[in-house]
């Protein structure tokens, strides 16, 4: 599994549910892969699977 329980498995679900916490709550994508016991490796994949990738620069996938 690429997140823990409370996220949601859907990769679009899961997409929105990371970029608003990203701007509503964390600096960086580390940071709130730290914080919610993310796998970012098997994270980020699942995003990479709907065409998204992380942007340092807007601290968001697109």
């Amino acid at each position: 599994m690429s997140v823990n329980s409370q996220t949601p498995r859907d990769p679009v679900m899961l997409l929105s549910f990371i970029n608003t916490q990203l701007r509503d709550y964390y600096e960086s994508f580390n940071e709130l892969a730290d914080a919610l016991a993310l796998d970012r490796k098997q994270t980020t994949e699942q995003l990479r699977s709907i065409g998204y990738e992380y942007d340092h620069a807007t601290n968001q996938f697109i």
